[in-house]
């Protein structure tokens, strides 16, 4: 009977579509976060035959297109909206933005991509729910002149379960656009970005001496279920909210799209994450190299290689039944991990073969090749908070919110099945929704 009911509750949600979750966004005890990449129209093709045609070069297009978004945007009214490819580099654009996002209630939020590249992120967060605590613009300063906002905030709506004054009320979000894997040489890129913006999270935290909170990572992440950042970002507690929303598992890449790219190709790329306070977390740099040896364990089994060859392709230069670091080094070379602009540094190397040797003899025996490198475990599904990421700041006296996911929907719903439908016109991307219910955390470190 549980698993008939089940059944039943993901049919419902999926078929709720955009219009029925306006009950769930104005329901006073909740909170709401869209996250949409919208197209910049300096990349919006009109013309196949002539790739240089752009709809920026047509007002009426790209004006109508955008008072469109707006529209949908302002009927759903989210408290958190997260935009990708906002054309910054416009003025007038950024004036209609400002104006209708400004007369409706919401404070703005811009940063630019590096290098002039003309797009960049608008954070929009409605008064009436939120009081900014602070703000950061973190710049990669990378190939792909990427960039991504922190948003330090405390919720005022009244959350009726949560009045307790010693209750805090805060959150982090994160909008970002992270880089197209182009070529497989870009994998690792992706992958450090997804690094600098949790490393900064957590540094963030620990300069302001907070305990934890939950953090929301919007955005367009250029990757499905299937990919490195989205195993690297499960590893330190983030969980789907899509997919929490309709019991989806990590295994169910295929029930949803969000983005038909410019090779035609449809995926799930959008995502607004969330990790709970109480969530248990791997120190990150652990989590980081994991990832990379799962990159490099990847790229092993597609060259068809077993466990006891690939053992014998990394120790080459070595006599003896180990791993030396020079053979270590000219194995991430040919496998075109290090060696060119967007490769492993000297330092992430050094980091790297100290994870692999665990007792520091200067060597990588079998043993220590199959537990670090071949069988290293992406993530362990854990409730508590990790005492050796938040022995320094806790405060055994204060408790925090948490969020539970109430609902999610994809628009246009097709996408919400898998297909892309070709009347659709107002972005290369679905705009995807979630409501949050706010909750006391159960106990764990947390004083209840």
């Amino acid at each position: 009977m549980g698993r008939k009911n089940r059944r039943l509750n993901k049919g419902r949600v999926s078929r709720i579509g955009s219009y029925a979750i306006a009950s769930s966004i104005k329901d006073p005890t909740c909170i709401s976060c869209t996250t949409f990449n919208i197209l910049a129209p300096i990349y919006k093709r009109l013309d196949h035959e002539d790739p240089s045609y752009r709809e920026s070069d047509v007002k009426d297009y790209w004006l109508d297109r955008n008072k469109r978004i707006l529209d949908w945007l302002l009927c759903e009214r989210s408290s958190i909206i997260c935009l990708q490819e906002f054309w910054v580099g416009n003025e007038e654009m950024v004036s209609i933005y400002d104006k209708r996002l400004g007369d409706a209630g919401y404070t703005n939020f811009k940063l630019a991509r590096t290098n002039n590249r003309g797009d960049g992120l608008l954070t929009a967060l409605h008064k009436d729910y939120f009081r900014v605590i602070n703000h950061r613009g973190l710049l990669f300063n990378d190939f792909g002149d990427r960039v991504a906002q922190l948003l330090h905030v405390e919720l005022i709506a009244p959350f009726s379960q949560c009045r307790n004054s010693n209750v805090r009320q805060e959150l982090l979000i994160v909008n970002t656009h992270l880089l197209f894997p182009h070529n497989s040489s870009l994998c690792l890129e992706r992958l450090r970005q997804v690094y600098k913006i949790l490393h900064y999270v957590e540094s963030y935290q620990k300069e302001n001496k907070l305990n934890p909170l939950p953090i929301l990572l919007c955005g367009d992440w250029n990757g499905s279920k299937r990919g490195h950042v989205y195993k690297f970002l499960r590893s330190q507690g983030f969980v789907s909210s899509y997919d929490t929303a309709h019991q989806y598992t990590d295994a169910d890449a295929h029930k949803w799209v969000s983005h038909r790219n410019h090779r035609g190709n449809i995926c799930g790329v959008d995502f607004i994450w969330l990790l709970n306070p109480n969530r248990y977390r791997k120190l990150l740099k652990t989590s980081w190299s994991e990832a990379v040896f799962g990159m490099f364990k990847y790229q092993l089994r597609r060259a068809s290689l077993t466990e006891d060859d690939a053992f014998v392709f990394l120790k080459t230069d070595s006599q003896g039944d180990y791993i030396t670091y020079s053979g270590f080094c000219e194995a991430l070379r040919q496998l075109n991990l290090i060696g060119h602009c967007n490769g492993l540094s000297a330092e992430e190397l050094q980091e790297l073969w100290v994870q692999a040797d665990i007792d520091g003899n200067g060597v990588v025996d079998y043993k220590e090749f199959k537990q670090q490198i071949w069988n290293a475990s992406w993530f362990e599904e854990r409730d508590e908070v990790g005492d050796e990421v938040w022995d320094d700041v806790m405060n055994e006296t204060e408790q925090t919110i948490g969020f539970s996911v109430k609902n999610a929907v994809l628009f246009p719903t097709e996408v919400e099945k898998g297909m892309w439908p070709e009347n659709y016109s107002l972005s290369d991307h679905a705009r995807l929704t979630v409501v949050f219910s706010p909750l006391r955390m159960p106990c764990s470190r947390l004083t209840c």
